[in-house]
């Protein structure tokens, strides 16, 4: 199910998002801002697991013996 998000943004910013649109980057504004939401999505995920990361490097991070073990 889809549900329509009104945003506000300053003249330079839409300009940009419909140059892109209309030079094929993107099929349409609201596809423009899917790629931007799955991006930070990725990215938040990556500095999580980075941060993982690095908790099990210093020896702070929690090794689990399987699965049920997140819970």
């Amino acid at each position: 199910m889809r549900e329509v998000i009104n945003i506000s943004l300053p003249s330079p910013m839409a300009k940009t998002v419909k140059t892109a649109v209309k030079t094929g980057d993107y099929a349409s504004t609201s596809e423009f801002f899917r790629h931007l939401l799955r991006d930070w999505q990725e990215g938040k995920l990556l500095n999580e697991l980075n941060k993982s990361r690095m908790e099990i490097a210093t020896g702070k991070g929690k090794v689990l013996s399987s699965l049920k073990a997140l819970r």
